[in-house]
């Protein structure tokens, strides 16, 4: 255990270490972010984007896109660096949610091409894969021509679970590592680890090799740049496409600290080094999340292509 000098020493460097000016955004809205606030509530659904506390939100709502939240705003796990309020869903699930995601859809014009994620329910059998495939098919079916991306939970493993999503057919599966091996136990819920989520990504390949596989990891936890390096590997071992790295940012003084952050050259060279890997498509830079709208137009253009 550390000693009383040793607690004093790092809580003095974490309060040192200043977030610099260019990792400061503004919150701005239009006309767009206020329609989808609205339709949101309108049919009680949820976006990652408010509950997740992403620092994009502006750019992304004022341009008419979201990231929906499945499943509700309560996660069953308790990741040390999510901003997402955990707890016991206690197996409660709106059954109208599927309709619900097309309307709102509908009413934001958005079909072209839709974001999914949920929280962790490992209260459910299936950890919910039954409900977020509804929720796919539900749109699939109302939008024919929709790109689909869904970023999944790992399902603890269950390959019957994940195949229920890969039968839904979205385009593209994302699950996120989170961060290198070695601060895995660190960072993320103790029901998750590195070598369970590489495995999600693998068997979604194996289920079906068209579904386009998706990750993403965050810097600034304490990781080395060896570490990250061999992420990519690690990733690519298994023929997942699309890479984003983005820069870790505290959302309040009870989740883990900021380790570091990382300078903007330092994100150029992750991009090359992603991209010499063979990543399809690779968005590094301070605020790159999951969801982000330049790889969104990225695999966009390549599936239409493809098709």
């Amino acid at each position: 255990m550390p000693d009383k000098k040793q607690i004093l020493k790092k809580n003095i460097m974490e309060q040192q270490l200043q977030k610099p000016q260019w990792l400061k955004i503004k919150l701005t809205t239009n006309e767009e972010f206020s329609n989808i606030k609205s339709a949101l509530k309108k049919h009680s659904l949820h976006t990652v984007c408010e509950s997740a506390h992403c620092p994009n939100i502006s750019e992304c709502w004022n341009g008419g896109t979201a990231t929906f939240m499945l499943m509700g705003d309560t996660c069953t796990r308790g990741c040390k660096f999510c901003a997402v309020k955990t707890g016991n869903p206690m197996k409660q699930l709106d059954l109208d949610e599927p309709k619900k995601l097309a309307k709102a859809l509908a009413e934001l014009k958005l079909f072209d091409y839709a974001v999914l994620t949920s929280v962790n329910r490992d209260d459910l059998s299936d950890g919910g894969a039954s409900h977020f495939a509804e929720c796919i098919m539900e749109i699939k079916k109302a939008y024919p021509e929709i790109i689909v991306e869904v970023l999944i939970p790992d399902f603890k493993g269950d390959i019957e679970a994940l195949k229920k999503i890969a039968d839904a057919k979205p385009e593209v599966i994302a699950h996120n590592i989170e961060t290198v091996e070695r601060l895995q136990r660190k960072v993320r819920d103790a029901r998750a680890n590195y070598k369970q989520s590489l495995s999600v990504l693998d068997n979604v390949k194996k289920l079906n090799p068209r579904i386009y596989t998706k990750s993403s990891v965050m810097v600034g936890l304490g990781e080395t740049d060896e570490e990250i390096v061999q992420s990519m590997k690690d990733l690519r071992a298994i023929d997942v496409n699309i890479l984003t790295i983005g820069q870790y940012l505290r959302p309040t003084d009870g989740h883990i600290a900021v380790s570091e952050y990382v300078p903007l050259q330092k994100f150029e060279y992750f991009k090359e080094k992603a991209l010499e890997f063979g990543f399809l498509f690779c968005a590094s830079g301070p605020f790159v999340r999951s969801s982000y709208k330049a790889g969104e137009l990225f695999v966009r253009g390549m599936i239409k292509r493809d098709k």
